[in-house]
C-alpha cells in the first residue's frame, strides 16, 4: 500500500522542519528576536505547508511502487 509511505513522508518532512525551527533556541537569547522574526516564522510556516508536497513529488516512485527511482 502506498498510503503509509505517503504519511511517513509527510511526518518525516514535518519532523525535520520542526527540528529546524527549534534548533536555534539553543543559541543565546539575544539572537532570538532575529532568528524568530515574523518574516522567518512566516517563511517556516509556508515551507511547512508546501514542502511535504514537494518531497512527495520527488519521492513519488518510492511512495507508489516501494522501490527507489532509477
Amino acid at each position: 500500500m502506498w498510503f503509509p509511505r505517503l504519511a511517513g513522508v509527510f511526518a518525516a518532512t514535518w519532523a525535520v522542519l520542526l527540528v529546524a525551527l527549534l534548533a536555534p533556541s539553543l543559541l543565546p537569547v539575544a539572537w532570538h528576536p532575529v532568528i524568530y522574526s515574523p518574516a522567518s516564522v512566516g517563511l517556516w510556516a509556508l515551507t511547512a505547508l508546501v514542502a511535504p508536497f514537494v518531497v512527495s513529488v520527488v519521492r513519488w516512485e518510492w511512495i507508489w511502487h516501494g522501490r527507489r527511482p532509477r
